[in-house]
């Protein structure tokens, strides 16, 4: 059953080949026995998967089913659930158990996905390598001496292995895209505003949108079908008609206009990366795709804006967790100011402090100008030329990621060396367009990842030029070793 996609569980569901609850037991069989090696989730939540279960079977049994209904799933640990634990990857939130659901997990529970547990995460999504967090590091399951990409990577590591059939993630800077593409599967980053924010806990509140990880194109429209979608709670939302975005998944790719940036064709892409992208663009054109060069000349500016915005608005969000309302608190402290400093010294992690005091001196008088504004000017040109791009073209590729996944422990010490693992990533949350990745091959046994970017609000058009790619190739099938 593992190997099958949510497309393919959907169908048996609804033909009564297997039951929500064979389902949701097989998966967290396969949690209880493979995980260990993994650390992919934080908290497994056996009995509460098996309640939701048997009420999916109950519905369905009604004839009140919806595509989803029955499917079960994993919640990255940064969304809000009543009643388990929320940990954000800190020990700040160790002790943490939410008092309500995050929008995004209030329209899984009413699709009836049962939710297998809660999946590890880089701090606060502070991380491109998943090694921040206060849970230890998530392993990749192709390489268990590797990491799997961050923030999300206990989602992808999950979903790569076939613990679940999907994972939500979030994306601040390419944290569904680069582990997607460090563990061979799918992730899609929506528009700025189409997903919820409300109950996600907050890191850059300007960049952060949560999206779905999956086997397949056609799984990860299934379910931004039901995470997407107006939420009066959230003022970033943005109204819109609903959206199939199943829609165009048939689509073909005759006359599509693919564009290549020449600035990510350049040094510092891995050659068996490069290849592997090579042959995908060949692909595209035996498809019937377009393809030509278009130019993204203020690319190459977006790790250092991010890396004022992220950290200014990271130091603004997480004042809120001082030790006295609720999270760590440090124990007999001596006065107020010493309950502040010891339980934010005690409660955040080094990466979290790091860009903390980045943000905070970003934000300071006599610097907000000359960084913070700065940096937000630069966004505005990497907006516009993705906007002049998108006259000539109407999808951009590229890689995901410089590299394939690198060994763990490899670049704790190297904080910029880290950061410019997004590099590819990064200017598509500073433009607030949709992105995703998808699994196109393998470098020296490890899984290589396509980046696709639209204009925004065209997911259906992403997910239906990742999905007739993946319908002549088989990489999004693969299954890491020990795993299958």
């Amino acid at each position: 059953m593992h190997e099958k996609t949510i497309a393919e569980l959907s169908a048996a569901l609804a033909k009564g080949e297997c039951s929500s609850v064979e389902l949701t037991q097989h998966f967290l069989k396969r949690i209880e026995t493979l995980d260990g090696g993994l650390n992919s989730f934080v908290t497994v939540t056996a009995e509460q998967a098996l309640a939701q279960a048997k009420a999916a079977d109950d519905r369905r049994a009604r004839g009140e089913a919806g595509p989803l209904t029955g499917v079960p799933m994993a919640q990255k640990d940064i969304f809000c659930t009543d009643g388990v634990r929320t940990t954000c990857g800190s020990k700040m939130l160790d002790n943490f158990i939410a008092p309500y659901d995050a929008t995004v997990v209030e329209r899984f529970k009413a699709e009836g996905c049962p939710m297998l547990g809660k999946t590890n995460m880089d701090e606060f999504a502070m991380g491109s390598s998943n090694e921040t967090s206060f849970h230890g590091p998530v392993k990749n399951p192709w390489d268990t001496a590797r990491v799997p990409g961050g923030s999300s990577g206990g989602s992808a590591a999950a979903v790569a292995a076939r613990l679940t059939p999907s994972a939500t993630g979030t994306d601040t800077g390419g944290s569904i895209r680069q582990p997607a593409a460090l563990c061979g599967i799918t992730g899609l980053k929506p528009t700025y505003g189409r997903v919820s924010r409300w109950g996600m806990i907050a890191f850059a509140s300007s960049l952060d949108q949560g999206g779905p990880m999956a086997a397949t194109a056609e799984d990860c429209a299934l379910l931004a079908n039901v995470m997407s979608g107006f939420d009066p709670r959230d003022s970033t939302s943005i109204e819109r008609p609903e959206e199939d975005f199943t829609a165009r998944l048939n689509e073909p790719l005759k006359d599509l206009r693919i564009g290549l940036p020449r600035e990510f064709f350049g040094e510092g892409l891995d050659a068996g990366v490069a290849k592997a992208i090579e042959e995908a663009i060949e692909q595209y054109r035996k498809l019937g795709a377009e393809v030509k060069e278009v130019g993204l000349p203020n690319s190459g500016l977006s790790v250092p804006a991010y890396y004022v915005v992220a950290p200014a608005e990271c130091s603004s969000n997480l004042a809120r967790f001082d030790g006295v309302r609720y999270g760590y608190r440090c124990e007999n402290p001596k006065d107020l100011m010493d309950l502040y400093t010891r339980s934010r010294g005690e409660g955040f992690g080094a990466e979290v402090k790091r860009r903390i005091m980045v943000g905070t001196y970003a934000l300071s008088a006599g610097y907000f100008d000359a960084y913070y504004l700065k940096a937000q000017k630069i966004r505005r040109l990497i907006a516009d030329d993705f906007a002049r791009a998108f006259e000539e073209v109407d999808v951009i590729l590229g890689p995901t990621s410089p590299s394939t996944a690198f060994k763990l422990g490899e670049k704790t010490d190297d904080p910029v060396t880290m950061y410019l693992s997004d590099i590819y990533t990064i200017a598509v949350n500073l433009a607030g367009l949709p992105g995703m990745s998808i699994p196109a091959g393998f470098s020296d046994g490890l899984p290589v990842g396509l980046q696709l970017i639209g204009n925004y609000f065209d997911e259906a058009r992403l997910l239906g030029v990742a999905h007739q790619y993946q319908s002549v190739t088989d990489w999004h099938r693969r299954i890491p070793e020990g795993f299958a």
